[in-house]
């Protein structure tokens, strides 16, 4: 165990206003992933948090008539009441504007300024003040910031700048010998196509314009440019370059970063060299995931056309909404969430798949086995192996697929495993068996679909952990059997275990036009 670690990243928000689905869904991604690997063993650590300090952060508080450390704590309190509503188990929630953070981040700007990485220069460039990032006029889209598409201005000031160029070269061969290193491959070849083949640009990492920062250590007037500010968080969560370095030396490098796309560039380029500077081992992974879109482009509360997750929680639960998100998001491609998909994914995948399966088991455990599950079978039907079979090969998929953190692939195998039992009940017609004088077959069918759904349960304990603790407690089957070593086993459900008398469905289907007009409206708001 003392080598099996997993620390993995989820992006430090930027706490301009209130989040939407789209930021609960990278957090619930990576919590899902966590739960996974704790599950197969790992001792995991999850980190969060919040990305405070800059120009635009000044400029909201400023509009809002508070001073930005107000803000910010008002917000800090709104993403921790967000992450324990959806139930994320995040070992740390780092905030820049913590002393634990801006201590190290000046002795590692200190570091670089003494090791000849800094440099005092003039900058005159285009300027995105909502990214916070200078851009040449090749990477502008129409004219417009490339990231965001709004509006860019030429500013010009006195600067302390990064000196990329001289990482170039280690980079390239980084990524030679690592081409693995961001997933999906379209990440890699989009900065490799604007950034690394075109020539680094030395990075801007100070301004003087505001005074919303970290001070340089050498330079109070300046503050520090809030990407190198922003990427140290995940090592000095850790307490890298404080007294106490304990979890940095037993966690680091990171085994996965979770990021945006939109902020690729500077989790592929800067914090690899950042790292390089300090002599620090690289992370093993940067998974950079798509959006969630409307119909009619990227969420936004001037459209009208934004949800928050809060709204989908209180209406449909929690595990509704959890797995919705994870099952809509494709490995690589943006996913469009549209009021009838989600209304029709809660109604076909959730109340009639998984819930009537469910549902229909336990009822027929209490008409035929007075509530217990039936053991010791001694004979068979025909359908049995190759239910067993078709079950062991869905759980090595599901496995293979979470390791490479395609989860909405791996749901829909989940789901495939749910709809062959659900075949299995039809195949086996259990009712006519249970007319028959012999009554071991209808025993084995009876275990057999108790064994399933205690594997389903398991399998479904990371993307929906309440779901699957209903699952098990309706089946009476105690936690003792349900580790995720356990799935490759069949026959291991106790002799005596007895199902709930009457079990409450899991979910409860819902009406279509109502529950969408309720949707659409939320958007509205």
């Amino acid at each position: 165990m003392e080598n099996k670690k997993f620390y993995i990243t989820t992006p430090i928000y930027y706490p301009s206003g209130k989040f939407h689905i789209g930021t609960a869904y990278a957090t619930t991604l990576t919590d899902c992933i966590r739960r996974y690997k704790k599950a197969r063993g790992y001792d995991t650590y999850m980190l969060t948090g919040l990305d405070e300090h800059g120009q635009k952060i000044q400029s909201v508080a400023e509009k809002k008539g508070v001073t930005p450390q107000e803000h910010v704590d008002e917000m800090a309190e709104k993403a921790k009441e967000l992450w324990n509503l959806m139930d994320i188990g995040n070992n740390d929630f780092i905030r820049t504007t913590e002393e634990r953070h801006m201590k190290s981040v000046e002795k590692i700007v200190d570091l670089f300024l003494k090791n000849g990485d800094i440099y005092k220069g003039t900058y005159e460039g285009l300027y995105c003040m909502p990214c916070e990032n200078y851009f040449t006029e090749t990477q502008l889209v129409d004219g417009k910031c490339p990231d965001c598409g709004r509006e860019v201005k030429k500013m010009q000031e006195e600067s302390y700048f990064f000196n990329m160029k001289k990482y170039e070269n280690w980079l390239k061969e980084f990524y030679a010998e690592n081409p693995q290193f961001i997933e999906p491959e379209s990440r890699k070849t989009e900065i490799f196509n604007n950034f690394i083949n075109p020539g680094l640009e030395d990075l801007c990492i100070s301004r003087a314009t505001f005074d919303w920062g970290i001070p340089m250590p050498n330079d109070p007037k300046h503050v520090l440019y809030v990407w190198l500010d922003a990427l140290t968080n995940y090592i000095t969560a850790l307490g890298y370059m404080s007294d106490d370095d304990t979890l940095f030396k037993k966690y680091w490098p990171a085994d996965l970063h979770i990021v945006g796309k939109e902020i690729i560039r500077f989790h592929g380029i800067y914090w690899p060299i950042f790292l390089k500077a300090l002599g620090l081992e690289m992370p093993k992974k940067i998974y950079a995931h798509s959006w969630i879109v409307m119909k009619d482009g990227k969420m936004s509360k001037s459209v009208g056309n934004v949800i928050y997750p809060e709204t989908l929680i209180e209406r449909y639960g929690l595990d509704a909404t959890k797995y919705y998100l994870l099952r809509l998001m494709s490995f690589a491609q943006d996913s469009m969430f549209t009021p009838e998909d989600f209304v029709d994914r809660f109604n076909y995948d959730l109340a009639n798949d998984l819930g009537n399966l469910l549902n229909r088991t336990i009822g027929m455990m209490n008409k035929y086995y007075e509530g217990k599950i039936p053991t010791n079978i001694t004979e068979k039907t025909e359908f049995d192996d190759e239910l067993e079979n078709y079950t062991q090969t869905q759980i090595t998929k599901v496995e293979e697929l979470m390791d490479s953190y395609h989860l909405s692939n791996a749901l829909s195998e989940i789901w495939a495993i749910i709809g062959r039992t659900n075949k299995y009940i039809d195949e086996t017609a259990p009712w006519a068996l249970a007319k028959s004088e012999n009554k071991e077959p209808l025993k084995s069918v009876m275990n057999h679909l108790a064994e399933n759904l205690r594997k389903i349960a398991i399998l479904l304990s990371p993307f929906m952990p309440q779901t699957s603790e209903k699952m098990l407690e309706q089946l009476g089957i105690s936690n003792e059997v349900c580790s995720w070593d356990s799935m490759k086993q069949n026959d291991v459900i106790a002799e005596g275990t007895s199902v709930i008398e009457k079990g409450e469905p899991l979910f409860v289907r819902l009406d279509r036009e109502e529950e969408i007009e309720f949707i659409k409206n939320a958007m509205k708001k």
